[in-house]
């Protein structure tokens, strides 16, 4: 297997599942700084021009949900879904979730300080976007309180994916009245198999 990605972008979500499920893959940079992924070769691999990308045999696989989600069925014996299709339901709804209302918001604040041309940016939206992110940050810690993981006793794909979103609402300052959510977030980035967060990331980047 072969990952394209780099940090600090989404594809740390699937280089966390790599390293916990111990997979054989290489992974490969993809320069962002010289727009790399939007070479024509790239675009063979994803006519999106975006990062994650899993190439697995014929398989190629875009998506930084869908990749930890395939990776953990490649490894069942981890139990990182669900065996029980309730478990698993709320598995994938935490996931939509944390893609949908969380990461969203997160995206239209990064759309609007840094990604789009000045020109483009709309500085009015930032605080509509926090404020729709602190809302659903509030629902799931709500949802946390006595729970050490998302869903049923152990940990499933959505943690992961739930720890890379919640690093990146921490970075934006949005976990402020979030107690639970920021020592689940640390928990997390303790275990040994976890990636480097998005602001070491980006430090390697400028670094």
């Amino acid at each position: 297997m072969k990952l394209y990605g780099t940090p600090p972008t989404r594809a740390l979500r699937a280089i966390w599942l790599i390293n916990e499920l111990g997979l054989d893959c290489e992974i490969i940079t993809v320069d962002m700084g010289v727009a790399e992924q939007a070479s024509p070769a790239f675009r063979k691999l994803n006519p999106a021009g975006k990062l994650p990308v899993l190439v697995d045999g014929d398989l190629i696989l875009t998506e930084s949900c869908a990749i930890p989600l395939y990776l953990a069925e490649k490894s069942p014996d981890k139990g990182l879904i669900p065996a029980d299709i309730a478990d698993r339901a709320r598995m994938y709804q935490w996931l939509f979730f944390l893609a949908t209302e969380i990461e969203q918001p997160l995206w239209r604040i990064g759309l609007h300080t840094r990604i789009y041309d000045e020109a483009e940016r709309r500085p009015e939206e930032i605080p509509l976007a926090a404020r729709d992110a602190r809302a659903m940050i509030a629902v799931m810690e709500a949802h946390m309180q006595g729970r050490e993981v998302l869903v049923g006793d152990r940990l499933t794909v959505a943690d992961f994916n739930a720890a890379y979103t919640l690093d990146w609402a921490n970075m934006a300052g949005l976990l402020d009245e979030a107690p639970r959510l920021r020592a689940y977030l640390k928990a997390m980035y303790e275990r040994p198999t976890a990636p480097m967060t998005i602001a070491q990331g980006f430090a390697a980047i400028h670094g």
